[in-house]
C-alpha cells in the first residue's frame, strides 16, 4: 500500500553506495502535525535516487512512498528495521488542503489504520520492482 504525505525539504543526505548492487539517498521532510512539526526521514533507492535532485531544502514537496519492514537474524537474534521508500516526490500543489501548516482536513477519506494526521492518507498503487536481486541482508 502506498501512502503519501506533504511538507517541507528539511533536509537532503547525499546517495550513498551502500554494496556493489544496492544505492540509497536519504532526506528528510518537515510535517506540521498539531502544535509541533515531524521530521520524517524518508529514504530512495537504486533508480530513484535521483528523484530529488530538482528541489532544494525549504521546498514544499508531495512525497509518494510505501512503508517497509524486514527481519534480520544476526547471530540467534531477529532484528527489525522499517523505512519509509520514497518513489515519487512532485511540488506541492498551491491549493492542497493538506499541505504544510494549512490546519484544514483534506477531502479524501481516511484509511482503515485511523491514521489522525490529516496530510498522509493511503492509496493503492501496483507493486514496484523486486528486492531478489539486491544483496541486503535484511
Amino acid at each position: 500500500m502506498a501512502y503519501d504525505v506533504t511538507g517541507r525539504l528539511h533536509e537532503i543526505f547525499d546517495e550513498q553506495q551502500v554494496s556493489e548492487k544496492f544505492r540509497k539517498r536519504e532526506f528528510v521532510l518537515e510535517v506540521q502535525d498539531g502544535q509541533y512539526p515531524e521530521h520524517i526521514k524518508f529514504q530512495m533507492v537504486q533508480d530513484k535516487t535521483s528523484l530529488i535532485d530538482p528541489f532544494k531544502m525549504g521546498d514544499e514537496v508531495k512525497v509518494t512512498f510505501n512503508l517497509r519492514g524486514r527481519g534480520f537474524n544476526k547471530n540467534g537474534q531477529m532484528l527489525y528495521f522499517t523505512n519509509l521508500e520514497a518513489w515519487k516526490i512532485e511540488p506541492a500543489s498551491g491549493g492542497n488542503a493538506g499541505g504544510f501548516g494549512g490546519g484544514q482536513q483534506q477531502a479524501a477519506p481516511r484509511p482503515a489504520a485511523q491514521n489522525q494526521n490529516p496530510t498522509l492518507r493511503a492509496q493503492p498503487v501496483a507493486p514496484i520492482a523486486s528486492d531478489d536481486d539486491n544483496d541486503l541482508p535484511f
